[in-house]
């Protein structure tokens, strides 16, 4: 895995667990910023809540809205200066002046849906005040060279716990039944 200080995963909580990936970054020393959803969880449970930047509504909030449809994207929008000036920038041509709507079938898929589907099905601005947090926190603790290094040496110091042999072994355990030859 290439060198990498920060770790960002951003699926959506129960909905696109994260993999491995976020494990590789983590032996190399990076800090994972991400929901609480796939491996993001089992490092959460090695490293504990002061090592890594958890954000995002969990895995049993977001089943619910979906059975709920109690989500509407367009209350965010309207409600938050600091979105609706990004998703206004999308579509006035500050980000592809030469293409200004280069961005339109996306600024609809959240605020509108498309295809008979949810409106921003993600929860992606559901989930952004709480990632906007969640970054602040990193960038602060980024710059205490000091805390960095720490955080990045207890998850490298927690990291062997996936390693693939006590996987592979949990598997055969759990699963396979194999007995060893």
């Amino acid at each position: 895995m290439p060198a990498a200080e920060i770790s960002q995963q951003l699926s959506t909580a129960g909905k696109e667990a994260s993999g491995t990936g976020n494990m590789k970054f983590m032996m190399n020393g990076a800090l994972t910023l991400g929901t609480m959803d796939g491996a993001n969880v089992e490092i959460y449970d090695r490293v504990g809540p002061d090592n890594i930047y958890i954000f995002g509504m969990r895995a049993d909030t977001v089943e619910g809205m979906y059975k709920e449809r109690s989500y509407n994207p367009m209350s965010i929008f309207e409600t938050n200066a600091e979105i609706r000036r990004a998703l206004s920038q999308w579509l006035d041509g500050t980000l592809f002046p030469d293409e200004p709507m280069a961005l339109q079938d996306l600024y609809h898929m959240l605020l509108i849906g498309d295809y008979g589907g949810m409106a921003d099905e993600y929860f992606v601005l559901k989930d952004f005040g709480s990632y906007s947090m969640a970054n602040l926190r990193m960038l602060t603790d980024y710059r205490d060279r000091d805390k960095w290094l720490k955080k990045a040496i207890i998850n490298v110091s927690q990291s062997g716990y996936f390693a693939s042999d006590r996987t592979i072994r949990e598997y055969n355990d759990r699963i396979w039944h194999i007995q060893p030859i």
